[in-house]
């Protein structure tokens, strides 16, 4: 462990002082890449800078043991005492920041929710699921903006598209993706039944043009008008947007965006998720031998996570966690529910190394 983290640690300094070359500084995409590693090795590097002050007290006190002042071997024999828990804890602290990280864990997202089963119900839940989120981005520091919005007849949304952009948003947000149950006697409902109704989530890391290989000459592009529900803009404009990528003949294609331009970037976004799991797909085909995470893929078939609010009970089925503070969770006090959701994952990973 030791040996890998020195290697971090010049490769951290490497990338110190490529941030203060004039060349890179005014290469802003370069310099954003490197400032970008950066701050995500800082962490582990504060850790093991600890760490290793904590070696050189343990050293320097086991040499006092030999000290023929009786008074210091005692000083040094409480030293050690305290200093010896304290090196174990790092080491475990260390072992776990050398987890392998999820490279889309950084990127922005786009969010999608849409009401499932339940007629207006549902679409009154989303809306609700939407209120949650938001609350939980604002908490975040993160910007969000909305792509695409459609009101339910009594309220609530039968279907909002985002774009959520911060600080490790999907590495946040990646277990959210699935179907969410709600428990509750609806304001539709007259003789006060508790129903059942759904929604689903979908999160989509925004992929780069680095992160797949496409050429733009394997690109084949369509603009169309749009149809149906989107906003004000629809029908009026070609502002569909469709792109074909011949060799593979994986289509894409967006309405959801007021512009041309916007759905534009929309579709291509998508055309870079399909082709990214394809690419991925096949690379975990080869890997199925190996240990699969914990957590699950967060299909959309998937039951993730219940809300009863009669028992003010939120219940996350893939780890088992069961709170009482719905009440604080509808309000985007999430953290306690992700927290959970991604030590499984990492305890998962451990095993995994352990193998």
């Amino acid at each position: 462990m030791i040996e890998k983290l020195e290697e971090i640690q010049a490769h951290f300094k490497h990338l110190e002082e490529q941030m203060t070359d004039p060349e890179i500084i005014t290469d802003i995409d370069r310099y954003s890449k490197i400032n970008k590693e950066y701050k995500d090795l800082q962490e582990i590097m504060s850790v093991f800078s600890d760490y290793k002050n904590i070696i050189s007290n343990i050293n320097s006190a086991k040499h006092h043991l030999k000290d023929p002042d009786q008074e210091m071997r005692e000083m040094a024999e409480m030293e050690l005492e305290e200093l010896e828990p304290q090196k174990e804890e790092m080491e475990e602290q260390l072992r776990y920041l050398l987890i392998p990280k999820d490279p889309d864990d950084t990127k922005d997202v786009l969010f999608e929710i849409r009401s499932g089963t339940g007629g207006d119900e549902a679409a009154i839940f989303a809306g609700d699921l939407y209120r949650m989120y938001s609350k939980y981005f604002d908490t975040q520091g993160w910007k969000q903006e909305v792509l695409q919005l459609n009101e339910g007849t009594v309220g609530g949304y039968s279907k909002i598209v985002l774009e959520v952009s911060g600080h490790n948003v999907y590495g946040k947000l990646k277990f959210e993706s699935g179907a969410h149950r709600v428990q509750r006697v609806p304001v539709t409902e007259t003789q006060g039944r508790v129903h059942t109704s759904a929604a689903t989530v979908v999160v989509m890391p925004k992929l780069e043009m680095d992160d797949v290989d496409i050429k733009k000459s394997d690109l084949k592009t369509d603009t169309f008008r749009s149809s149906g529900a989107g906003g004000q803009h629809v029908n009026k404009t070609e502002s569909g947007v469709r792109f074909t990528h011949l060799p593979t003949g994986i289509v894409a294609e967006s309405t959801d965006g007021r512009s041309q331009i916007k759905n534009r970037e929309i579709a291509l976004q998508r055309l870079y998720q399909k082709i990214y799991e394809s690419q991925r797909a096949a690379y975990e085909n080869e890997q199925a031998s190996k240990r699969r995470s914990l957590v699950g893929t967060g299909d959309r078939s998937d039951k993730i996570r219940t809300y009863n609010y009669p028992q003010n009970r939120v219940t996350d089925h893939r780890i088992n966690l069961t709170l009482y503070n719905l009440d604080r969770v509808m309000e985007g006090d999430l953290e306690n529910i992700l927290e959970g959701l991604q030590v499984a994952e990492n305890a998962e990973k451990m095993k995994g190394q352990a193998v």
